[in-house]
Parts: C-alpha cells; sequence; structure tokens
C-alpha cells in the first residue's frame, strides 16, 4: 500500500481509513482513500491484505470508490439535519469475540432461572434457525415461521418467570462488549442532533440494560427498535408491548411497531423527532453484520445511503458477495473508529 502525502489526504483519513481497492482508480486520487498501487505483478486484484494501522490491523474493502464518494458528497451537501444512522445490534454495535472467544449476543445473554425453559428454547432455535436460511421456503410462509417462533420463544420466557433484576444480572455476567469507538460515535452524533435507530429482532430491554451497564450513560437521539417487556409492579414479565419484530421485518417498518422506552430507563432515549419527521431525514449511514441489515432502511425513500458492514468471520467464504452488497466493509472484527472518522466527516461543513 502506497504511503501518500497528507496535502492529498485528510489527517482523518491518514490515521484510521486505508482502504483495499478491488480496482485501480481511473481518474486522480479520491481524498477518502490510499489504494492499493504500484507493482501488481502476480497479484490478483481482490487478493486480501494486512494494513496496520495505528499499531493495529485493519482491513478495509470498498468495491466502487467512485460511487463511495459521489454518495459522501450528497450526504454531506445536506448535512446533520437531513442524517439519521440506522444500526444492527450484535456483532455490529458489539465484538463478534472477546479475547479470542466468540462473544455472546443480545439474544443468548438472558438466562432464565429455571434451566428447563433454557433448553426448551434451544430445541426451538434448533429446529426453526435452520428454516431461517432454507432457501426453498417462500417469504409468506418463512415469514409465519419466524413470528411462530418468536412468540413461542416469548411465551416460554413469561412462562419461566423472567424478572428485571434477572435481565440485570444476566447482563452483568455476560460475555458482551460494544466495539472500541462505538461510545465516541454515539456521543458524536449526539452532539450533532443526528438520531440513532437501533434495530434488533432481540429484546430491547437486554440491549438497553447492556447500553447501561457497559457504557454508563444513555443518549437522547439513541432509539431501540425491538421487542419490548411489560413488568409488574414487583418486577416480573408479564407480556410484550406491540406487535412481535423478528429478522424479516426488522426495518424502518417497524417504527409503527415499536413501544415507548422504559420509564426507569429515562425516556431522554427517546427521539425527539416524530416519526414522520424522521422519515424526513432521506440521508441514511447504515451499519450491519449480514447482507440481510441492508433490509433496515425499508420503508424509508431515502436519497442517498451508504451501508458500512462488518464481515466478522468466514471472511474467505463470504467477502466476495459482502464487497458487492456494502459500500465499506470492515473485515475480521474491526474496531469502529473508522465510521466514526467517517460519520464526523459527513457531519462536517468544513471543506477539505
Amino acid at each position: 500500500v502506497e504511503c501518500l502525502s497528507s496535502s492529498f489526504y485528510p489527517l482523518w483519513v491518514i490515521d484510521f481509513i486505508i482502504i483495499i481497492t478491488f480496482s485501480p482508480f481511473a481518474g486522480p486520487p479520491s481524498p477518502l482513500f490510499a489504494s492499493i498501487s504500484g507493482d501488481q505483478s502476480g497479484k490478483n486484484q481482490g487478493q486480501m491484505e494486512q494494513i496496520v494501522v495505528n499499531g493495529s490491523e485493519t482491513q478495509v474493502v470498498v468495491d466502487d470508490s467512485n460511487l463511495l464518494q459521489k454518495k459522501i458528497s450528497a450526504i454531506r451537501l445536506g448535512g446533520p439535519a437531513k442524517l439519521q444512522v440506522i444500526a444492527d445490534f450484535d456483532g455490529t454495535l458489539t465484538k463478534y469475540r472477546i479475547d479470542g472467544c466468540r462473544g455472546q449476543s443480545s439474544h443468548n445473554v438472558l438466562q432464565q432461572e429455571d434451566p428447563e425453559f433454557n433448553d426448551k428454547r434451544q430445541k426451538l432455535y434448533e429446529y426453526y434457525q435452520p428454516l431461517e436460511f432454507d432457501p426453498t421456503i417462500p417469504l409468506d410462509e418463512k415469514t409465519k415461521l419466524m413470528e411462530e417462533w418468536w412468540e413461542k420463544t416469548h411465551a416460554l420466557l413469561i412462562e419461566g418467570g423472567v424478572t428485571y433484576s434477572g435481565i440485570q444480572n444476566s447482563v452483568a455476567k455476560a460475555t458482551i462488549a460494544f466495539r472500541d469507538g462505538v461510545t465516541e460515535l454515539l456521543e458524536l452524533l449526539e452532539e450533532k442532533g443526528v438520531p440513532v435507530l437501533i434495530f434488533s429482532a432481540g429484546l430491547a430491554d437486554i440491549i438497553e440494560e447492556v447500553l447501561k451497564q457497559k457504557v454508563h450513560r444513555s443518549f437522547k437521539n439513541v432509539r431501540v427498535v425491538s421487542n419490548r417487556m411489560v413488568f409488574d409492579e414487583n418486577g416480573h414479565l408479564q407480556s410484550f408491548k406491540g406487535k412481535t419484530i423478528h429478522v424479516l421485518n426488522k426495518n424502518e417498518h417497524a417504527l409503527d411497531m415499536a413501544a415507548p422506552l422504559h420509564d426507569h430507563f429515562d425516556d431522554v432515549n427517546g427521539l425527539s423527532e416524530e416519526k414522520s419527521a424522521l422519515k424526513k431525514r432521506t440521508n441514511v449511514l447504515l451499519l450491519g453484520d449480514h447482507i440481510g441489515d441492508l433490509g433496515m432502511s425499508d420503508g424509508l425513500d431515502y436519497e442517498t445511503r451508504i451501508s458500512v458492514g462488518f464481515l466478522n468471520d468466514r471472511v474467505e467464504d463470504s467477502l466476495e458477495s459482502y464487497r458487492k452488497a456494502f459500500d465499506i466493509l470492515y473485515l475480521n472484527d474491526s474496531s469502529m473508529h473508522g465510521v466514526l472518522k467517517l460519520a464526523t466527516h459527513l457531519c462536517s461543513t468544513e471543506s477539505d
């Protein structure tokens, strides 16, 4: 990778974002990227490269740098007032691996006191999870199966006697952590007045508790769009609010199904804007770790969307499809620092 002068590239790019592109630039270098250049003899253009940035290895792939540059320019022109961020939670905001081991997802953090119910939930997973990825099942039929799976799981949670204190204890013991740079990213977006929608087919209560325990603060611009529990006065789970949000309807349509945040989590987390005003924010920065996460912006008539993907595992198997799907792709459980620098640039009114 050629080291380029800071007179051509902003310092924030040199600090954290060095892009591996799959084709050489046709014109003058973009002010956002350093490309693979020089002698490429004997090398596959799509070959993986290790890049050491600030002492750590960062791998980033951009399939169409010219298109990305146009999108960045368009979003900067609209400014923060037209921008919203849509993010998946597990494996996107959170680390895929912690100390070399697979981290827990918000879905499997919760452990019920009676192990019988944990076993029943596991059996449901073993039955329905293969159906989720079965390409032979029509979408309408698969949607019904996912609704069935989620509703049975929720019924087991109610029957098994989940408590809010149990959620707090489960999160405290969980092997789950945010990517480095996530807190700074949320702080930046709060400062700029950019709303953040965290979409999840899991449990909002778990996600909010992870935010409380790991970040130790709330954000007035952050809203969790997920399945929300209803507790009685003694903190026992009684029911779920609204309609079920599952993997096939986890998108902006789910805003209509989302319930307000719990009073005890402080409603300052709720977006101050009405849903109609949110839909007027037609520029989107989308963060996900599965190609299906691109559907999170369904239901939003956006003008410009920059999609950032995190390919955490089995890179060689999925690189081709992921690099075509996402505008920017981070490999091997990268930090959030590159996205932080990108968001800073998108919200900046200063010229390069």
